[in-house]
Parts: C-alpha cells; structure tokens; sequence
C-alpha cells in the first residue's frame, strides 16, 4: 500500500519518493518491520503486515504467497484448534491436512499456467568466434515448465519431457503438488524443539530471498547462467518480511520457548518455501536446501515402516531411537524400551541437550544453504 501511495506523491515531487522504486529499500525495511512487529507484539500476535505495506500487491508473485500464507495457516489453525480447544491430540486428520495441501498446489498450478504474468526468459549460450562464450536470455518472456537443475552446464530442465508419458499438465500438476506437500510436511516435523523450525527456516529463506533476487535481475541471471524471471524481484520483499517475522518470533520461541508455532506456523512456512522455490523455477535446489526437512520426513516413513515390516515377523524394531530425527539426538539409552532392537540405538552415545541440537540443526542449514547458491556456479 506504501508503495503506491508513495509513487502517487513521486508525481508532486515530494523528496525520497523515488526511493520506493529500489527492492532493497523495501525488503531491508520490510525485514526491519517485520522483527520490530514480531518482537514487541509476539506475545499477542506474528504478522505479516510488512508485506501488505511495502509490496506491490499487483504482482502475481507476491499475490500467490500471499494466498498461500493464509491458506496454510488457516489449515494448520484447523489442526491446532482441534488439539487444544477439543482436545484431541490427533488433530485434523491427516486425509484433510493433505486435501488442503493439494487444493492449494493445484490452485497454484492454475495460477501460473493461466496467469499471463507469469513467465520467463529463458537463458541460452551464444558462441563467438575467437571469444567466450556469452549468456544471453530471449526476448521474449514465455510460459515454462523449465527448472534449474543443480551442477550441470546445460541446466534447464523441462520436466514435461521426462515425464511426457504421463501427459503434459498431469505432470506439472503433480509436481507442484508433490514439492509443496513434501516441504510443508517436512517443515511440520521438524517442529519439535523451541527454536529449530523458526532458525531454520529463516535460513532457508534468505538463501531463497538471494535467489529470487538474482532471478530477478538480468545481470545477474546472465552471469549466473540461469533463467531470468521478470517480477520475482518482489518476492524479496516478501522473504525479507518473512526472516524479520522469523527473528523477532525467535525473541519468545528461543530455549525455553514463551510461544509456540503449532501447525498454524510450521505448515504455512513450509507451503511458502515449496511455493516461492516453484515460482522462481528452483524447486529442484530443494533437495539440498532443504535436506533437514527431507531427513525429518524420511525418518519418520522409514521407521514406520520398518517397525511394521518386523511387527509382520514377530519382532519389536526400531531404526532409530525415536523419530523424527531430531528427537533421536535427546533419548538417553536408560529411555529405550528394552524389548525393542534398534538398529541404532547406541547413536548418538548419551543425549544432547535441546538448545545444542536446535543450534547444530541450525549450522548443518547454514552449510546447506551456502551449498545451495554455491551451485549456480558449479558446473
């Protein structure tokens, strides 16, 4: 809303209105905003005012994380509702959580397949005689199903090639729906411990906030070798009020916790990070950046079915001590149920203390991250 009230009286001449124009403007002081807000007020309420405020509401980047925002956070308000106020540690049931997650991808599907804002431009190598080779990106933005694929030199990737046996938008959609489940359900788990989901997800946006930024910026697609996407600029404001929020949530959510995130927050975090990766056609960095949240997920389903696998044989068994992964790092061998085997039951040796794992959690991301962006380079 500032921003278009401020390009509004750029037209008078009123000094510093042209400021508004800069996206660093506005994402520091979104950011700014953001932690301010989160910090004085989080023991009533974390917003994200400072996206309305300083955004171009127009755009159909922002738009979308908006949306996406709000649903999520609507649907993990649902779960956590259910748990405290009806008193059923269950919650929403997971056929539902799920429901609500593949209605928001396929309306973010939709969204940017009909959405004519929503293109690129596509890089391509130009060889000249005698000279290096050039970075170039097309004149014209398009509609695409193209991906940065990590460590490669050509790293476009059209995803409806690889899987065009399944038909072109039943791949897409699939996709989306696949990448926005498995991060909000990552983020989700990997909300155990006070601090751990907040710190690294605040991690992962920046290294989010960079890309989108890079994206956005012609000079920098061209250096960097990958897809130039005309608007993303935008959702750095967004990343910006979001890491803000995450910080100043930090200030009460930080060992021993005064606030909780619940479902309401780590589902919403999760869907914003799915979402954003897909919108900046980045999604397949995810792996990487997102690898905490991965092994979260991947050792829950991989003690569970291991446990069923041995409950079929007669046997009581465990991969791990407990599950999901963090929690394996806090359980002393004198908690283990002693008619259980496990496969690792003596790693790590003794327990660690919750605030040292939430801060290796949050090292371990930060390596991930710079991994991340160091690919765009690596080829």
């Amino acid at each position: 809303m500032l921003y278009y009230l401020f390009r509004f009286l750029e037209q008078f001449g009123i000094s510093g209105s042209g400021m508004w124009h800069y996206i660093s403007f506005r994402s520091l002081l979104a950011l700014m905003l953001a932690l301010i807000i989160s910090s004085w007020f989080g023991e009533y309420f974390i917003k994200w005012i400072p996206t309305l405020l300083l955004g171009r509401l127009r755009n159909i980047d922002l738009i979308l994380m908006i949306v996406t925002t709000i649903w999520l956070g609507l649907l993990g308000f649902i779960d956590d509702y259910i748990k405290i106020f009806k008193r059923n540690k269950d919650g929403l049931s997971g056929r539902l959580k799920l429901l609500g997650q593949m209605a928001l991808g396929l309306g973010v599907g939709l969204t940017l397949y009909l959405s004519p804002d929503a293109k690129i431009r596509e890089n391509i190598e130009v060889e000249h005689v005698g000279a290096k080779t050039e970075i170039v990106h097309k004149t014209k933005a398009v509609k695409s199903t193209k991906t940065t694929i990590p460590f490669l030199k050509n790293n476009n990737l059209d995803y409806t090639e690889v899987v065009s046996f399944m038909g072109k938008y039943k791949s897409v959609a699939g996709w989306i729906l696949f990448v926005i489940m498995t991060v909000s359900n990552g983020a989700n788990l990997n909300d155990g411990m006070d601090g751990m989901t907040a710190g690294n997800s605040a991690i992962i946006c920046i290294a989010l906030g960079v890309l989108a930024y890079v994206s956005s910026h012609i000079g920098f697609a061209s250096y960097l070798n990958i897809m130039y996407i005309p608007g993303s600029e935008e959702l750095v404001v967004f990343i910006c009020a979001m890491v803000g929020a995450l910080i100043g949530f930090l200030w009460y959510n930080a060992y021993p916790a005064q606030i909780f995130m619940g479902d309401t927050g780590s589902l919403a975090i999760g869907g914003i990070i799915g979402v954003l990766a897909i919108i900046i056609h980045k999604e397949l960095l995810l792996p990487i950046l997102c690898f905490i949240f991965f092994v979260e997920s991947l050792s829950v389903i991989l003690q569970v079915e291991f446990f069923k696998w041995g409950k079929r044989k007669g046997k009581k068994q465990r991969i791990f001590k407990r599950t999901p992964i963090h929690d394996n790092f806090r359980v002393l061998p004198n908690q283990l149920d002693p008619e259980c085997r496990y496969v690792f039951g003596n790693w790590p040796r003794g327990a660690w203390h919750e605030s040292k794992i939430t801060i290796r959690f949050w090292i371990t991301t930060i390596l991930l991250a710079a991994a991340t962006i160091i690919t765009l380079k690596i080829r």
